[in-house]
């Protein structure tokens, strides 16, 4: 039997709530105490928001999928996604020096992984002519929600590396991340047969004739 790649979770939590906050600041896993506002716990913390975004995702696929059994396929996808969001913020919430080799953290497994499924499900869906506006269905809107929070979280890691050491797995991740929600947004709504509003331009206030 093969040995699990990551250790798992030691954890006793009894109580919610320590108090230990209060002031403005938060632990890192190796006990050293931050800033809550350190461009460090912003680019975790964003990867959580991104996690709950993407629950409620997923928790709408699950609806979906019970008239339409094909999408269970996405809401298998977002619930592995969810578990990888916190390996990556447990990388991301711990300093270099004090990461042990078993930590949970995303590597190019799952980066490949994401690529894999998008070209896949890329070969369902019409090729596009425009960008497309997010709002087809709740879900095509809940997804594309989570696109724009996984580019948030992209862009704070990115920030956080220019100061510390940061692994570079974790930034291509959220990349093809967020390129994959983008796809699963189609696909979901190809399946689903709801609708794909195009950008056009000219339906802007200025490009309607009594404004010409």
């Amino acid at each position: 039997m093969t040995k699990e790649p990551f250790d798992q979770p030691r954890l006793a939590i009894n109580r919610v709530y320590t108090r230990q906050g209060d002031s403005g600041e938060t632990a890192l896993v190796g006990g050293q105490r931050v800033p809550k506002d350190g461009t460090r716990i912003a680019a975790y913390g964003t990867v959580d928001e991104l996690n709950s975004f993407l629950g409620a995702a997923r928790a709408t696929v699950g609806e979906l999928a019970l008239a339409e059994p094909r999408l269970a396929l996405l809401a298998a996808i977002l619930l592995r996604v969810q578990h990888e969001l916190f390996n990556l913020g447990s990388i991301l919430a711990t300093l270099p020096e004090d990461v042990h080799p078993r930590q949970p953290r995303v590597t190019d497994a799952e980066i490949l992984q994401l690529e894999t499924e998008m070209d896949l499900m890329n070969e369902d869906v019409a090729p596009l002519r425009s960008f497309v506006l997010p709002g087809g269905s709740r879900l095509d809107a809940e997804l594309h929600i989570g696109r724009t929070v996984c580019r948030r979280a992209e862009r704070m890691v990115v920030a956080l590396s220019r100061a510390e050491s940061v692994p570079p797995e974790t930034i291509r991740y959220l990349n093809r991340l967020s390129d994959a929600l983008f796809v699963w947004s189609r696909w979901a709504g190809h399946i689903s047969g709801a609708p794909e509003t195009l950008w056009e331009p000219n339906q802007s206030a200025s490009g309607q004739p009594d404004n010409r």
